[in-house]
């Protein structure tokens, strides 16, 4: 395993951003990043052994949150095509941590109360063109093509997604019960795209060691406003696909020339294995089918933190990827407003699954 860092350089909100990364990917000279607790995006203009440069994009200047711009999206995937930036929320409730300051009467009122993010239920574009955000523009290709911001529709305790699958039979009952997404609740965590189709990633819940990736299709409802689009033989508003990642849920999603990478992990905030694995996008082919990705990489563990969260693509032709870390330990923050991000080179050729 060859192994390099990156050191990443923030400036504005530096801290919070450093220590909460979640999601990376790189489009032409910067890396775009997201983290759990902001609602914004950033840029870094990578540069091999460190990147810096950075810009700070509020996503509220493009498109309309339901809730103030102040609470987290908790950002959990980006992906790029066609001159439009995806992104993706967390989709997830959340649970009140336990605080070591706090009383324990204190943290028990804490633990028990589950909250529900309007932000976190955001599955959006933003138009992209060198390198800067617009809510809306020309396509630098066709000029009769206008590029708009837009946004899948929301609903009164989520989006058109989640309330499709409250009926899922598989995941359903996970939505319904309200389960929180770091107690093995629905929580998506991993972004990609293959064509026209989106592919989100579930990092829970996890059943019976398979976990879910989800294939969708959107498409302009109205302006600013997306639609699922029926999809497949059955015309469903998604395809469910299991995968074997030997127990783990997906951290991340990352696409390889004609191969799907999958970053994977804990559903749980634990200490755990950290694996990227891979599979043809060619394998995606049926509903509800059973898959065993082919392990391409098994990340170190590090006690208290390191928990990989964020995969990107940096050179295709050799295989060299980056990958990010929330709650990073000691190590990693060794300048101010700074963190390291670590680069691994897997094989040049995708192993096929088994």
């Amino acid at each position: 395993m060859s192994q390099t860092t990156c050191l990443l350089q923030f400036e504005t909100r530096a801290d919070e951003i450093r220590t909460s990364l979640s999601a990376i990917r790189q489009i032409e000279s910067h890396l775009w990043l997201g983290c759990d607790e902001t609602a914004t995006l950033e840029r870094l203009t990578y540069r091999g052994d460190h990147a810096d440069d950075h810009h700070h994009f509020a996503i509220a200047d493009y498109l309309d949150l339901p809730s103030s711009s102040d609470e987290e999206i908790d950002i959990e995937g980006i992906a790029y095509s066609d001159y439009y930036l995806w992104f993706v929320g967390s989709h997830s409730l959340k649970r009140k941590s336990y605080k070591p300051e706090k009383t324990p009467a204190d943290n028990l009122k804490r633990l028990r109360k589950v909250e529900r993010q309007a932000n976190r239920y955001t599955l959006g574009r933003i138009p992209l063109v060198n390198g800067q955000l617009y809510p809306f523009c020309s396509h630098p290709k066709d000029p009769d093509i206008t590029l708009t911001a837009a946004q899948l529709k929301r609903h009164k305790t989520g989006n058109e997604l989640t309330k499709e699958l409250e009926q899922d039979r598989y995941l359903g009952d996970f939505l319904k019960a309200n389960i929180p997404g770091k107690d093995n609740g629905f929580d998506i965590d991993g972004l990609a795209l293959n064509g026209n189709r989106l592919l989100l990633g579930l990092r829970g819940p996890v059943l019976r060691g398979w976990s879910v990736l989800l294939e969708l299709q959107l498409t302009e409802d109205k302006p600013g406003i997306l639609k699922l689009q029926k999809i497949g033989k059955q015309k469903q508003p998604y395809i469910r696909h299991f995968l074997n990642l030997n127990g783990l849920g997906i951290r991340d999603l990352c696409p390889w020339n004609e191969t799907l990478l999958v970053l994977a992990g804990p559903t749980m905030t634990l200490d755990g294995p950290l694996q990227i694995f891979s599979i043809p996008f060619a394998a995606l082919k049926s509903d509800a089918p059973l898959y065993h990705p082919s392990l391409v990489l098994e990340l170190p563990e590090t006690r208290g933190g390191d928990r990989a969260e964020g995969l990107t693509l940096l050179k295709p032709t050799a295989g060299e990827v980056l990958v990010v870390y929330d709650a990073p330990t000691s190590p990693r923050l060794q300048k101010t407003r700074a963190v390291l991000a670590d680069q691994y080179l897997l094989s040049a050729t995708p192993s096929k699954p088994e």
